[in-house]
């Protein structure tokens, strides 16, 4: 199997790998084999510091004392073929839990009378599913999600808010995500999570990895505390699954 894509460079130390122009997971995993295939092959890139995946693109920032575009360029062409035969390993399944509603989900209601629906079955609506993270990015560790029903869609807020919690799940048109640290905001919060997505003092920092899945799981407030506590004292351990 070939894969097509196009580059284009991006700075003067930069180079993009364009896959196509749609949100797919067929482009996503394409995405996701050759970001593992350049990270698997460091003897062979050195030159490359960093390797950025997006929706529909890959980002390579790499030292242009090592190698110039050119010759980067002809060494990622063979990306294409995926000579080396390599399997991905499985992808993550990360149970992420949530209180939903109350103060940390003060959209809840608005989000369930929008779609005629009660909040319990918006709730059982959103942890049903298992959504695929497309990209990071906007704020670090923030994941863009895939895969909501677009039975509980919901607009966006018309006056954002001044300051959101780290850990609020919220809802943005067909979107559901989470909010790594305390910033701006226009989603509609329909709960909050203790776990920590983003500490610039853990390593790694980024608690996802674009190509993981998230599971939510509804918690109890008392379940909450016990796991921010546990997330504070560094012994909580995270669930997951493949």
């Amino acid at each position: 199997m070939e894969l097509k894509f196009n580059f284009f460079p991006a700075g003067d130390n930069g180079i993009i790998l364009q896959l196509g122009e749609n949100i797919s997971k067929e482009i996503n995993g394409k995405i996701r084999r050759i970001v593992y295939w350049i990270n698997e092959s460091k003897d062979e890139f050195k030159e490359v510091i960093e390797v950025v995946p997006t929706y529909t693109t890959i980002l390579i920032i790499y030292d242009p004392l090592q190698s110039s575009y050119g010759q980067l360029v002809r060494k990622l062409q063979a990306v294409g073929k995926l000579g080396r035969g390599q399997q991905l390993p499985p992808a993550r399944i990360i149970h992420v839990p949530v209180v939903y509603g109350g103060d940390f989900g003060p959209d809840l209601a608005f989000v369930a009378e929008h779609n005629n629906l009660s909040e319990a079955e918006v709730i059982q609506l959103h942890k049903s599913e298992k959504y695929l993270i497309y990209m990071i990015g906007f704020t670090p560790g923030f994941p863009y999600l895939g895969g909501m029903r677009k039975e509980i869609a919901t607009p966006r807020l018309k006056v954002p808010r001044e300051k959101i919690s780290a850990g609020a799940v919220g809802i943005a048109g067909n979107q559901t995500g989470i909010y790594p640290i305390e910033s701006p905001g226009g989603w509609q919060l329909i709960g909050r999570t203790p776990l920590d997505l983003f500490n610039p003092y853990r390593e790694p920092a980024v608690l996802f990895q674009a190509g993981d899945y998230i599971k939510f799981v509804e918690i109890t407030r008392d379940e909450y505390i016990r796991i921010e506590d546990e997330v504070k004292q560094g012994t909580y351990h995270l669930k997951m699954s493949y």
